[in-house]
């Protein structure tokens, strides 16, 4: 079981809220996809499985490319992998790149499975945080997914907006499961670092809500997709039953990955390296036969914080038994410091597995760092 990540680093225009590796410029297309492929060749022995479950191309705006240029990708992975015969392999796209014959090209290419940036179903917020799509393209690009027959089909949205009340999001909501997709991601703005977004919250121009206010959105997503019969399967992701993403699932499962492309990630259970964020950079070193990547060992300390953090987020939760196989000489420290918020209603023991409740999912990183192992 292994699973491949690719980053293609474009975008029509930057949303005022990302800090993810990407360029406004496309001039550099053509050498990038050749770059990517190289990589490939470069790259393949980093994993020692050799049949892939899962291929997500991600950024960025991987729906910016022909469906040509995708399928040239994935033929190159299959020089030197095989497919598993239920594999996954995700793109995620925005609306304002769908169109009937994109998307039966792209499910012909050997795409299954798509990832939609709705982020909102009202303009203004759209508006606001600089997307290249309105409310209307985005219904429609849903529906014309659903036509060509994509039936794995998943889409974003974000709670906390400028402006945003409890009623504007339950809107938001409504509209997404009226969709009924298969699969709902869901995260809270963040004001990230060296982004519009920062800047104009610094100046004044937009007013965030209150946190308790976005803690109450978040209580609200949780409370209308699990009634409406989504699994709540990760903090930010829902889906209905047995139709969780595989490739993020792996994730937090620990399973090996391959990141190739820009600022692209990979992981072993030892170590973990990642690409340089550098477009022109990378092509250099990648047409130079040289992957231009830092490697970092994971200590002991890593290993068992990883496993906390990952597992914590999933509704399967710690599961007591694995954790004494893999970090017996943690088990006591953890029981010690998970006990305050049992005590406190943020986690449950449930069948040997310890569980964040509804209220403890706000809690995530509190708790998750609590019990983390400090090296001195």
């Amino acid at each position: 079981m292994a699973g491949i990540y690719i980053h293609i680093p474009f975008c029509k225009q930057a949303c005022h809220y990302c800090n993810f590796h990407f360029s406004t410029s496309l001039r550099h297309r053509d050498t990038m996809i050749e770059a990517i492929s190289k990589e490939i060749d470069l790259q393949y022995e980093f994993l020692t499985e050799r049949e892939l479950t899962t291929i997500y191309f991600g950024g960025g705006t991987p729906s910016l490319l022909d469906a040509d240029e995708i399928k040239s990708i994935l033929d190159c992975l299959s020089h030197h992998y095989t497919w598993d015969d239920n594999i996954e392999i995700t793109l995620e796209a925005n609306p304002d790149d769908i169109t009937k014959e994109k998307i039966q090209n792209l499910k012909a290419g050997g795409i299954n499975r798509l990832s939609v940036g709705i982020q909102s179903f009202i303009d203004k917020e759209l508006i606001i945080s600089n997307r290249a799509h309105n409310a209307l393209e985005s219904l429609n690009a849903i529906k014309i997914c659903q036509d060509a027959g994509i039936n794995n089909l998943s889409l974003d949205l974000i709670y906390g907006m400028p402006n945003s009340t409890i009623e504007t999001w339950q809107y938001n909501i409504n509209k997404a499961l009226e969709l009924n997709v298969d699969h709902i991601s869901s995260y809270a703005l963040t004001v990230e670092p060296n982004t519009a977004l920062e800047h104009m919250v610094k100046k004044g121009t937009i007013h965030l809500p209150a946190e308790t206010d976005v803690s109450q959105q978040y209580l609200e997503l949780i409370k209308s997709l699990t009634s409406s019969g989504y699994d709540h399967y990760e903090i930010s992701n829902f889906a209905k039953p047995k139709k969780y993403a595989i490739h993020n699932t792996n994730y937090w499962r620990s399973i090996p990955y391959l990141g190739i492309g820009p600022s692209a990630h990979s992981y072993q259970p030892t170590f973990r390296q990642w690409n340089i964020s550098n477009n022109a950079k990378y092509i250099e070193s990648i047409q130079n036969g040289i992957v231009p990547c830092e490697i970092e060992e994971t200590k002991y300390a890593d290993q068992f914080n990883e496993y906390i953090m990952t597992r914590l987020r999933t509704m399967w939760g710690i599961n007591l038994d694995d954790l004494h196989h893999k970090f017996s000489s943690q088990m006591k420290a953890v029981q010690n410091d998970i006990s305050p918020y049992m005590k406190s209603n943020h986690v449950a023991l449930i069948d040997n597995h310890y569980r964040l409740t509804p209220e403890g999912r706000l809690l995530a990183d509190r708790i998750a760092s609590d019990l983390f192992l400090v090296e001195e």
